[in-house]
């Protein structure tokens, strides 16, 4: 079994990821719009991350993300109702944690990954059959740079704030994506976006 490494990101019209959940998710560098993307609740786009997570068998996260997520879905883990139904399969689910730092994983059914990333992604694939990255922009951005994913889901809503996390910073270099599926856009003017990895980047000249 070869297993899917997918990214799962919320950007702005200018490419801002940084806290799109709420105000205290990531403040640093002063970001002062933590929880842009509440406004914008959006069935096209719901239905598509619900599909999603129905699909994973693993979760792979940054540090931050994983103490955003192990202070909140733990106190959803026995309710049955039906709206909890994403509480239940993450508490489920292994969590693999890209972290420096050496205090305790304390969810339950988690994970510290080594040193060696791309041994420990290698890894991933062999035992799962589809391992998404939820948020974790710091992480997912050196996924992406040393090409160690497979599908790149976007979801871009519209709305420009300037300054914040990206995941392709200026910094960084030329890469070619490809466009897995049709993009589906959403009664809030979101849009939902598949890529994969593609070509190198060519250039040509239009006169």
């Amino acid at each position: 079994m070869t297993g899917t490494i997918q990214i799962d990101l919320f950007s702005t019209l200018d490419g801002v990821m940084q806290a799109p959940g709420g105000p205290q998710e990531d403040t640093s560098g002063g970001f002062a719009y933590g929880g842009w993307q509440a406004p914008f609740q959006d069935d096209a786009i719901g239905e598509r991350i619900i599909a999603g997570i129905r699909g994973m068998d693993a979760l792979l996260l940054g540090r931050r993300t994983y103490d955003i997520f192990a202070a909140y879905w733990p106190a959803f883990a026995d309710d049955q109702r039906p709206e909890f139904e994403i509480a239940r399969k993450f508490n489920a689910m292994p969590k693999y944690v890209a972290t420096r730092g050496d205090r305790e994983l304390t969810w339950h059914n988690s994970h510290r990954l080594g040193p060696d990333l791309a041994a420990e992604i290698a890894g991933l694939r062999e035992r799962h059959a589809d391992v998404h990255v939820v948020g974790s922009i710091d992480f997912s951005r050196t996924l992406v740079a040393e090409g160690l994913f497979d599908v790149l889901n976007l979801a871009i809503y519209p709305i420009v704030l300037g300054a914040g996390k990206r995941l392709f910073p200026e910094s960084g270099g030329a890469r070619g994506l490809q466009l897995l599926e049709p993009p589906v856009s959403g009664s809030a003017g979101a849009t939902w976006l598949r890529y994969g990895p593609g070509e190198p980047v060519r250039t040509g000249d239009m006169t």
